[in-house]
């Protein structure tokens, strides 16, 4: 059953006081104790980040590592990422994210995954990545469209709530058929693919909500059935 989480935001680097998601996503496994690795690319591999991870995860029933391709702990990558149970992407610039994958065959390593079973799993370039097309600030001052990996089909953009320039711009892409139909995911709000098909949409704020976006004459916004996954 091959898995992938696309965060839109939020997780333990946007909301370190709020658990939800990544609890979510360690629920996901059938492991009891399952072996949980980060991939800091798109941030350059920053320290902070990756602090950041362990900070959290060290607290959880999990083995949490990480994987840095510019100090790597293994020339043996392959090995590295596909004993684990769970491939957690962090977010940065897809753009360099992409290509450093490409060099390393980290992109090649990552299908072998997702076709073994592991989940995949990710924030904003780490949700982008996984998608045939997304919605990018790589390229410095606009945001425009960025070609990814393609495991799961049409667009994304996440911080849909969260960047007022992000929902018009997505709008405008579909709108002039330069970017395919697609999925969006608000800051705190996730969607779970099993396959090709949504799964669930759940998130760790009240009102955060995932969207699917098409164009038929004109943009059509649909909202996705979503679970909180907290207690109001």
């Amino acid at each position: 059953m091959r898995q992938i989480i696309a965060l839109g935001g939020g997780g333990f680097s946007m909301e370190p006081e709020n658990p939800l998601l990544d609890s979510y996503i360690l629920q996901q496994s059938n492991k009891l104790k399952p072996k949980v690795c980060f991939l800091p690319t798109a941030s350059g591999d920053a320290d902070g980040y990756i602090s950041n991870f362990y900070r959290f995860f060290e607290l959880q029933n999990c083995e949490p590592s990480h994987l840095s391709l510019f100090r790597p702990c293994t020339r043996d990558l392959e090995g590295f990422l596909l004993e684990k149970d769970i491939i957690y992407v962090g977010g940065g610039n897809t753009k360099n994210l992409l290509v450093l994958w490409e060099e390393w065959g980290i992109d090649v390593i990552l299908r072998k995954a997702w076709d073994a079973g592991i989940i995949l799993a990710g924030i904003s370039a780490g949700s982008i990545c996984w998608f045939e097309e997304g919605l990018t600030d790589s390229y410095g001052d606009e945001l425009e469209l960025i070609k990814a990996l393609g495991f799961l089909k049409g667009s994304n953009s996440p911080h849909y709530d969260g960047e007022a320039d992000r929902r018009p711009a997505f709008h405008r892409l579909i709108e002039t058929g330069k970017m395919q139909s697609g999925i969006a995911a608000d800051d705190g709000a996730a969607v779970h693919f099993i396959e090709q098909d949504i799964h669930k949409v759940i998130s760790s704020r009240p009102n955060a909500k995932a969207y699917r976006v098409s164009f038929d004459g004109k943009v059509i916004e649909s909202e996705l059935e979503t679970k909180y996954l907290g207690t109001n």
